[in-house]
Protein backbone atom coordinates (compact mmCIF):
# COMPACT_ATOMS: atom_id res chain seq x y z
CA UNK A 1 0.00 0.00 0.00
CA UNK A 2 1.08 3.64 -0.83
CA UNK A 3 2.45 5.63 2.29
CA UNK A 4 0.09 8.54 2.64
CA UNK A 5 1.71 12.41 2.14
CA UNK A 6 4.07 13.85 4.50
CA UNK A 7 2.19 16.66 4.85
CA UNK A 8 -1.12 16.37 6.53
CA UNK A 9 -3.79 17.98 8.94
CA UNK A 10 -2.63 16.99 12.10
CA UNK A 11 -4.64 18.06 15.70
CA UNK A 12 -2.72 19.08 18.58
CA UNK A 13 -2.30 19.59 22.21
CA UNK A 14 -1.01 21.26 24.60
CA UNK A 15 -0.52 21.21 28.21
CA UNK A 16 2.41 22.49 31.10
CA UNK A 17 4.50 19.37 32.49
CA UNK A 18 2.88 18.94 35.88
CA UNK A 19 6.11 17.86 37.46
CA UNK A 20 8.25 20.75 36.15
CA UNK A 21 8.00 24.38 36.06
CA UNK A 22 8.10 26.17 33.03
CA UNK A 23 7.83 23.43 30.45
CA UNK A 24 5.10 23.35 28.48
CA UNK A 25 4.38 19.44 26.05
CA UNK A 26 3.06 19.86 22.47
CA UNK A 27 1.73 16.85 21.45
CA UNK A 28 0.35 15.20 17.62
CA UNK A 29 -3.25 13.64 18.72
CA UNK A 30 -3.32 12.74 15.12
CA UNK A 31 -0.31 10.45 15.33
CA UNK A 32 -0.69 9.21 19.37
CA UNK A 33 -4.06 8.02 18.62
CA UNK A 34 -2.84 5.90 15.26
CA UNK A 35 -3.15 2.47 15.23
CA UNK A 36 0.74 2.52 14.28
CA UNK A 37 2.31 -0.68 15.33
CA UNK A 38 6.01 -2.15 14.63
CA UNK A 39 5.68 -5.38 12.24
CA UNK A 40 9.10 -6.09 11.95
CA UNK A 41 9.23 -9.97 10.93
CA UNK A 42 5.25 -9.54 10.15
CA UNK A 43 5.43 -7.55 6.90
CA UNK A 44 8.16 -4.60 7.40
CA UNK A 45 9.80 -5.11 4.04
CA UNK A 46 13.10 -2.64 5.76
CA UNK A 47 14.17 0.80 5.06
CA UNK A 48 16.24 -0.63 1.81
CA UNK A 49 14.86 -3.29 -0.97
CA UNK A 50 18.15 -4.86 -0.52
CA UNK A 51 18.13 -5.43 2.83
CA UNK A 52 14.02 -6.25 4.09
CA UNK A 53 14.95 -8.38 7.16
CA UNK A 54 17.03 -5.94 8.62
CA UNK A 55 14.03 -3.41 9.20
CA UNK A 56 15.30 0.23 10.36
CA UNK A 57 18.42 -1.55 11.76
CA UNK A 58 20.57 -1.57 8.62
CA UNK A 59 22.83 1.54 9.48
CA UNK A 60 23.58 0.92 13.09
CA UNK A 61 21.78 2.91 15.69
CA UNK A 62 23.79 6.84 16.97
CA UNK A 63 23.68 7.22 20.67
CA UNK A 64 22.70 10.17 22.58
CA UNK A 65 25.46 10.55 25.18
CA UNK A 66 27.41 8.80 27.33
CA UNK A 67 24.61 7.14 29.79
CA UNK A 68 22.86 5.66 26.03
CA UNK A 69 26.39 3.93 25.90
CA UNK A 70 26.44 3.01 29.40
CA UNK A 71 23.50 1.97 29.50
CA UNK A 72 23.89 -0.50 26.47
CA UNK A 73 27.38 -1.27 27.60
CA UNK A 74 25.19 -3.13 31.03
CA UNK A 75 23.18 -5.21 28.48
CA UNK A 76 26.41 -5.94 26.52
CA UNK A 77 27.70 -7.72 29.18
CA UNK A 78 25.08 -9.94 30.23
CA UNK A 79 24.11 -11.32 26.75
CA UNK A 80 25.59 -14.94 25.92
CA UNK A 81 26.42 -16.11 22.24
CA UNK A 82 23.21 -18.12 22.54
CA UNK A 83 21.86 -14.57 22.48
CA UNK A 84 23.86 -12.70 20.06
CA UNK A 85 24.88 -13.96 16.92
CA UNK A 86 28.41 -11.52 16.71
CA UNK A 87 29.23 -11.92 20.17
CA UNK A 88 32.26 -13.11 19.28
CA UNK A 89 32.74 -9.92 16.49
CA UNK A 90 31.35 -7.57 19.53
CA UNK A 91 33.96 -8.61 21.72
CA UNK A 92 36.74 -8.71 19.22
CA UNK A 93 39.40 -5.67 18.94
CA UNK A 94 37.14 -3.44 16.73
CA UNK A 95 34.26 -4.14 19.38
CA UNK A 96 30.89 -2.96 19.28
CA UNK A 97 30.92 0.78 18.84
CA UNK A 98 32.00 2.61 16.14
CA UNK A 99 33.02 6.30 14.63
CA UNK A 100 31.05 8.41 11.68
CA UNK A 101 31.38 11.59 11.13
CA UNK A 102 32.90 12.00 15.03
CA UNK A 103 29.91 10.48 16.84
CA UNK A 104 29.46 7.47 18.63
CA UNK A 105 27.11 4.55 17.04
CA UNK A 106 26.98 0.95 16.91
CA UNK A 107 29.39 -1.05 14.77
CA UNK A 108 27.55 -2.22 11.18
CA UNK A 109 28.53 -5.75 10.23
CA UNK A 110 27.84 -7.19 7.07
CA UNK A 111 25.27 -5.10 6.42
CA UNK A 112 23.38 -4.27 9.19
CA UNK A 113 23.87 -3.10 13.04
CA UNK A 114 26.18 -5.64 15.07
CA UNK A 115 23.28 -6.65 17.28
CA UNK A 116 20.68 -7.26 14.94
CA UNK A 117 20.67 -11.28 14.89
CA UNK A 118 19.88 -12.40 11.58
CA UNK A 119 17.37 -14.71 10.22
CA UNK A 120 18.17 -18.60 10.84
CA UNK A 121 20.05 -17.29 14.02
CA UNK A 122 18.66 -20.41 16.54
CA UNK A 123 17.56 -17.53 18.99
CA UNK A 124 15.57 -16.19 16.27
CA UNK A 125 15.98 -12.91 14.01
CA UNK A 126 15.89 -8.84 15.84
CA UNK A 127 17.49 -7.12 17.96
CA UNK A 128 19.53 -8.90 20.80
CA UNK A 129 19.23 -6.53 22.91
CA UNK A 130 15.41 -6.37 22.44
CA UNK A 131 15.54 -10.12 22.70
CA UNK A 132 16.93 -9.98 25.59
CA UNK A 133 14.88 -7.56 27.16
CA UNK A 134 12.05 -9.90 26.81
CA UNK A 135 13.86 -12.91 27.90
CA UNK A 136 14.36 -11.23 31.64
CA UNK A 137 11.50 -9.52 31.77
CA UNK A 138 12.16 -6.15 31.35
CA UNK A 139 10.63 -3.59 29.07
CA UNK A 140 12.75 -3.47 25.72
CA UNK A 141 13.29 0.14 25.64
CA UNK A 142 14.92 -0.25 29.33
CA UNK A 143 18.17 -2.23 27.29
CA UNK A 144 18.27 -0.64 23.78
CA UNK A 145 19.93 2.38 22.19
CA UNK A 146 17.55 5.52 22.61
CA UNK A 147 16.80 6.56 19.18
CA UNK A 148 16.16 2.56 18.56
CA UNK A 149 13.16 2.41 21.20
CA UNK A 150 12.13 5.92 20.49
CA UNK A 151 11.58 5.59 17.06
CA UNK A 152 9.14 5.80 15.41
CA UNK A 153 8.31 8.53 18.25
CA UNK A 154 10.10 11.81 18.16
CA UNK A 155 10.94 14.39 20.64
CA UNK A 156 12.03 17.65 20.21
CA UNK A 157 12.75 20.72 21.77
CA UNK A 158 12.64 24.75 21.63
CA UNK A 159 12.52 27.98 23.59
CA UNK A 160 9.17 29.76 23.16
CA UNK A 161 10.10 33.59 23.61
CA UNK A 162 6.69 35.39 24.72
CA UNK A 163 5.72 39.26 23.95
CA UNK A 164 6.32 39.83 28.14
CA UNK A 165 10.33 38.94 27.95
CA UNK A 166 9.45 35.57 29.33
CA UNK A 167 10.02 31.94 27.64
CA UNK A 168 9.43 28.52 28.40
CA UNK A 169 10.39 24.54 26.98
CA UNK A 170 8.64 23.25 24.56
CA UNK A 171 8.46 19.67 24.21
CA UNK A 172 7.26 18.01 21.14
CA UNK A 173 5.74 14.74 21.08
CA UNK A 174 5.06 13.55 18.12
CA UNK A 175 5.57 11.45 14.65
CA UNK A 176 9.28 10.17 13.73
CA UNK A 177 8.54 10.38 9.55
CA UNK A 178 10.88 10.22 6.99
CA UNK A 179 12.29 13.62 7.67
CA UNK A 180 13.41 12.52 10.83
CA UNK A 181 16.45 10.84 9.67
CA UNK A 182 17.38 13.82 7.90
CA UNK A 183 17.56 14.66 4.25
CA UNK A 184 18.71 11.20 3.42
CA UNK A 185 15.24 9.95 5.05
CA UNK A 186 13.60 10.86 1.55
CA UNK A 187 15.35 8.18 0.17
CA UNK A 188 14.47 5.48 1.80
CA UNK A 189 12.56 2.75 -0.15
CA UNK A 190 9.95 1.86 2.41
CA UNK A 191 9.42 3.51 5.97
CA UNK A 192 6.46 2.47 8.58
CA UNK A 193 5.22 5.39 10.07
CA UNK A 194 3.05 6.74 7.50
CA UNK A 195 2.40 3.09 5.49
CA UNK A 196 -1.36 1.68 5.92
CA UNK A 197 0.30 -1.60 6.35
CA UNK A 198 1.85 -0.79 9.66
CA UNK A 199 -1.40 0.93 11.11
CA UNK A 200 -2.57 -2.16 12.13
CA UNK A 201 -2.44 -2.23 15.90
CA UNK A 202 -4.79 -3.77 18.55
CA UNK A 203 -4.30 -0.32 20.46
CA UNK A 204 -3.17 3.10 19.75
CA UNK A 205 -0.05 4.21 20.08
CA UNK A 206 0.04 6.22 23.59
CA UNK A 207 -0.92 2.93 24.64
CA UNK A 208 1.10 0.51 23.36
CA UNK A 209 3.67 2.75 23.57
CA UNK A 210 2.94 3.43 27.07
CA UNK A 211 6.30 2.46 28.62
CA UNK A 212 8.47 4.64 25.96
CA UNK A 213 5.77 7.47 26.29
CA UNK A 214 6.39 7.61 30.27
CA UNK A 215 10.30 7.89 29.86
CA UNK A 216 10.46 10.28 27.60
CA UNK A 217 7.62 12.71 29.16
CA UNK A 218 7.36 11.44 32.69
CA UNK A 219 4.47 9.61 34.99
CA UNK A 220 2.58 12.60 35.48
CA UNK A 221 3.13 13.86 32.29
CA UNK A 222 2.03 10.89 30.56
CA UNK A 223 -1.42 10.44 32.53
CA UNK A 224 -2.34 13.83 30.97
CA UNK A 225 -1.66 13.01 27.51
CA UNK A 226 -3.84 9.69 28.07
CA UNK A 227 -7.28 12.09 29.39
CA UNK A 228 -6.43 14.25 26.37
CA UNK A 229 -6.15 11.12 23.90
CA UNK A 230 -9.34 10.01 25.59
CA UNK A 231 -11.13 12.99 24.72
CA UNK A 232 -9.57 13.11 21.45
CA UNK A 233 -11.00 9.48 20.48
CA UNK A 234 -14.36 10.33 22.12
CA UNK A 235 -15.16 13.41 19.12
CA UNK A 236 -13.61 10.87 16.50
CA UNK A 237 -16.55 8.28 17.61
CA UNK A 238 -18.56 11.28 17.35
CA UNK A 239 -17.38 12.11 13.93
CA UNK A 240 -17.45 8.71 12.55
CA UNK A 241 -21.65 8.65 13.56
CA UNK A 242 -22.51 12.07 11.08
CA UNK A 243 -21.95 12.29 7.68
CA UNK A 244 -20.64 15.68 8.38
CA UNK A 245 -18.15 14.71 10.98
CA UNK A 246 -16.69 12.46 8.46
CA UNK A 247 -15.10 15.38 6.83
CA UNK A 248 -13.45 15.88 9.80
CA UNK A 249 -12.13 12.71 10.69
CA UNK A 250 -8.37 13.11 8.09
CA UNK A 251 -7.79 15.91 10.37
CA UNK A 252 -8.90 13.96 13.37
CA UNK A 253 -7.60 10.65 12.04
CA UNK A 254 -4.37 9.71 11.14
CA UNK A 255 -4.33 8.82 7.18
CA UNK A 256 -2.84 5.48 7.28
CA UNK A 257 -4.83 4.31 9.91
CA UNK A 258 -7.75 5.50 8.00
CA UNK A 259 -6.49 3.84 5.05
CA UNK A 260 -5.75 0.75 6.60
CA UNK A 261 -9.31 0.93 7.89
CA UNK A 262 -10.91 0.99 4.45
CA UNK A 263 -7.87 -1.39 2.82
Amino acid sequence: MPETPLEIARTWVEFDNPAIANERFRCDLTWLTSSWTCIFGNGCQGIYEDAPDTGCCTLGAHFSDKDDIKNVKRVVEQLGPDEWQFYDEGHSKKGWREKEDGDTKTRVVDGACIFHNRPGFPAGSGCALHQHAMLVGAEPHTMKPDVCWQLPIRRTYRTVELPDDTSYLEISIAEYDRRGWGPGGHDLDWYCSSNPEAHVGKDPVYISNAGELRHLMGDAAYDELVLRCEAHLALVRAARKGPGGRKLLPLLVHPATLAAEQG
